[in-house]
């Protein structure tokens, strides 16, 4: 028999509820992020409504079996195989989590490591790229994807029909025309809005949009509030940015050509 605990009367929280500590649960985990297949099919057929059931924890909070399919830091063995299983055996591939600061969806979460083949295989599943609920913004999964660095799912969703709704959700894609409409509007974007979509074409590594807003009286060395690296850093110029390759190194050579400055000083 299936280790169930007292389920709440209808809604989402109706169904099979484990608690994280139980066999069975922790059982269903181990097999997704070992990418142990044949064991996940055992423990589904024998456990009718596992697939939805909502796993708590100690505090009250609960997620499903797919969050564990797209839990950080992702990337597990054989977890986007894992997510068409358990959509077939009935997960909701929009199943939020309950009880927690953010409702994110398993999407939302495979947004935020970048493993795309797990965003690919939420969404061959049925999942909707506009559910709200995100750690950025309380967006959808492409703030996520977009607000983390995480340029292959973003562009992954945008494929899908994702929603470009901000004008930091633009430039951080490089995507110029999508820019100019956003900056034409009636009233104009703010200076704090320019300044944070400069940011992040830098963070995208785009400099044609990056020169752009420049031109439009983006601050080159501002920070937003919700960041500590200058754009100059995350462009990769600064003492701890990434690799470079070409567009970034041509991004970085014309920022530091307009005084860009770092905002750490070199270890």
């Amino acid at each position: 028999m299936p280790e169930e605990s007292a389920a709440a009367p209808g809604g989402a929280g109706s169904g099979l509820r484990l608690p994280a500590d139980a066999p069975l649960a922790a059982a269903v985990g181990e097999a997704i992020h070992a990418g142990d297949l044949e064991s996940l099919r055992q423990l589904l057929s024998q456990n009718p409504g596992l697939a939805a059931a909502r796993i708590v924890n100690k505090a009250g909070g609960s997620g499903t079996p797919l969050h564990f399919a797209a839990d950080w830091p992702g990337f597990f063995p054989g977890a986007p195989a894992a997510v068409a299983i358990l959509i077939e055996a009935g997960a909701d591939p929009d199943a939020a989590l309950e009880g927690g600061r953010w409702p994110e969806t398993p999407l939302h979460w495979a947004a935020s490591s970048d493993d795309v083949e797990v965003a690919r295989a939420l969404l061959d599943g049925g999942a909707r790229t506009e559910v709200a609920g995100a750690s950025i913004a309380d967006g959808t999964a492409l703030d996520n994807a977009v607000g983390y660095g995480c340029w292959r799912v973003a562009h992954l969703l945008v494929e899908r029909g994702a929603q470009i709704t901000k004008l930091w959700q633009a430039a951080a894609l490089g995507m110029m025309p999508r820019v100019a409409a956003m900056v034409a509007t009636d009233p104009a974007p703010a200076a704090k809005d320019i300044n944070d979509a400069f940011w992040q074409a830098c963070n995208g590594g785009h400099r044609r949009v990056a020169e752009y807003l420049f031109a439009l009286g983006a601050d080159l060395n501002a920070v937003p509030d919700w960041a500590e690296r200058a754009p100059l850093d995350v462009a990769g110029g600064g003492p701890d940015g990434p690799g470079l390759g070409t567009g970034r190194e041509a991004l970085v050579t014309w920022l530091r050509e307009q005084g860009a400055r770092s905002a750490r000083a070199p270890g």
